[in-house]
């Protein structure tokens, strides 16, 4: 038990006999629940205390330093993303606190303070939250990670302001990336006949595309924000007690079940059967528990007390998902390398020579060196951190798997420290409702897990831009020496029929 469990003391008090549970359900942000918890441990005293807490948020309620996130933990897959479904989570449950006036948590530090006043056991039952996140994101479907992801953006301010400036950043970036490589974009590069300057032209051509694509990206942006942002009146209107009626948390899990049958498995049901397990293990060993639970665990909790024999084995709600199911993601990543790798192989079968197949590779590399790393600064990584994601870039064309921005999150947590801390700054910057969006996003990029997440992100962006849309719209002018496109497809067909001929003879 020692593994999953804290006691006031070094060890449990000695059992009383024949054990038993009793669990009680709160709403995390509620002022009766506080009180409903401090009266019923006082009222029962029994042997142990269980709280729905893993030890992570246990030391952090405790007042600890949070731990540093490890780099590798952090950077390895889609991690970067179960962090932002996990500030999300937090923040929704900081802001429900600051609208009722309660702590996030204080029923659970309520059940801790008043077990450790009366010299009671306590036992942290729950699953850790990494794990969690973790198989909760996994069960996601890509709409639903958009559809959340959306949701937390939606927070930031109005839905139209927010919109307009997503669709001025994307614009920005596309200016910035075209200018570099293709002159003018709306404009005629010519300068209207030298009628106006070459400096002004690019300057104003520059601004219509950041207008352009404010419009074309951020209106149907701002709609889709204004939806998924609800009716703050009717959330104000809320009466934050009736979270613990079963009814209504009944109706609020089908709901969420509905919008994500696998995230509600992983965030609810999953959990329900861990904590049972740990609750009948206590039960088992002859002690008297109180557990302390959110109210939609309840229901769950009590079934598999009443029938353990129920319970899924604790082996497979441990652990991280394997990744053994048909990935979508990994598909069109493979496919894309392949797609490179077949481009470069059927010149070289079509007779192209060394000096145009060097010059592609070279444009490929410099493309992905300018985006990459432009995109990476452009977040407030450090020059190196920048240059890791234009030097390592062009292998995200030949590897989708292999992203860039882990070589640039590497390098910047050189220069940084993240912990799990930056989340709760997060939550208070979000919060603040009277600042304009400019302002809080310039706060956000000042915490060090945010900017680490945007400098990862925007060189993952930047490298998929120069593979996939400059490098393809650059092609006609690298290969001016073989006759432009026309001799590119020339010298593919070749490929083919010389990769043909191949096969055919080792046949």
């Amino acid at each position: 038990m020692t593994e999953h469990t804290a006691s006031a003391g070094d060890e449990f008090p000695e059992p009383r006999g024949e054990g038993s549970v009793e669990v009680v359900g709160t709403a995390h942000v509620s002022e009766q629940s506080v009180a409903e918890v401090e009266s019923t441990i006082e009222e029962r005293r029994p042997d142990v205390v269980a709280v729905e807490l893993d030890e992570g948020r246990y030391r952090q309620m405790q007042g600890e330093a949070p731990d540093d996130l490890e780099a590798g933990d952090l950077l390895r897959g889609n991690t970067v993303f179960q962090f932002l479904a996990y500030w999300m989570l937090s923040y929704i449950q900081a802001r429900l606190g600051e609208r009722f006036d309660v702590e996030p948590g204080a029923d659970m530090k309520a059940a801790i303070d008043t077990a450790e006043e009366l010299g009671l056991g306590l036992a942290l039952v729950d699953r850790d939250i990494q794990t969690t996140v973790q198989r909760f994101w996994a069960r996601l479907t890509a709409r639903e990670k958009l559809t959340l992801l959306g949701s937390l953006l939606a927070e930031m301010g109005p839905p139209l302001t927010v919109g307009l400036t997503v669709g001025a950043v994307f614009g920005g970036a596309v200016a910035v990336v075209a200018g570099a490589f293709l002159g003018t974009v709306l404009l005629p590069a010519g300068g209207f006949g030298g009628t106006i300057p070459p400096a002004l032209v690019g300057l104003l051509d520059t601004l219509l595309v950041v207008v352009a694509a404010s419009l074309l990206v951020g209106v149907p942006l701002a709609l889709l924000l204004g939806r998924l942002g609800g009716d703050a009146e009717d959330v104000e209107a809320f009466d934050i007690e009736q979270m613990t009626d079963t009814d209504v948390v009944s109706a609020m899990m089908e709901e969420f079940r509905q919008f994500s049958p696998g995230g509600a498995e992983a965030l609810i049901d999953e959990r329900d059967a861990f904590i049972a397990h740990r609750l009948v293990e206590l039960r088992e060993a002859g002690y008297h528990v109180v557990a302390v639970v959110g109210a939609g665990h309840r229901e769950g909790i009590e079934r598999y007390l009443d029938h353990p024999e129920e319970l899924p084995p604790m082996a497979s709600l441990v652990g991280t998902e394997t990744g053994g199911r048909f990935s979508l993601y990994k598909l069109v990543g493979y496919a894309i390398g392949l797609v490179f790798l077949v481009f470069f192989g059927l010149l070289i079968l079509g007779g192209a020579s060394q000096a145009v197949l060097l010059e592609l590779f070279v444009a490929l590399v410099v493309v992905n060196a300018v985006c990459a790393g432009g995109l990476a600064k452009l977040a407030g990584a450090h020059w190196s951190s920048a240059a890791a994601a234009g030097l390592f870039g062009w292998l995200t064309s030949l590897f989708p798997l292999l992203a860039a921005g882990w070589f640039a999150g590497y390098v910047e947590l050189r220069y940084i420290s993240v912990n799990v801390g930056d989340i709760a700054t997060l939550n208070e910057i979000l919060g603040d409702e009277e600042a304009p969006i400019a302002d809080l996003i310039a706060r956000m990029r000042a915490v060090p897990l945010f900017r680490l997440i945007l400098v990862v992100a925007l060189a993952n962006v930047g490298s998929a831009v120069a593979s996939y849309v400059v490098f393809p719209l650059l092609l006609p002018y690298l290969a001016a020496d073989i006759g432009g496109i026309d001799g590119v497809t020339r010298l593919l067909w070749a490929g083919i029929e010389q990769g043909t001929q191949i096969i055919v003879g080792a046949v």
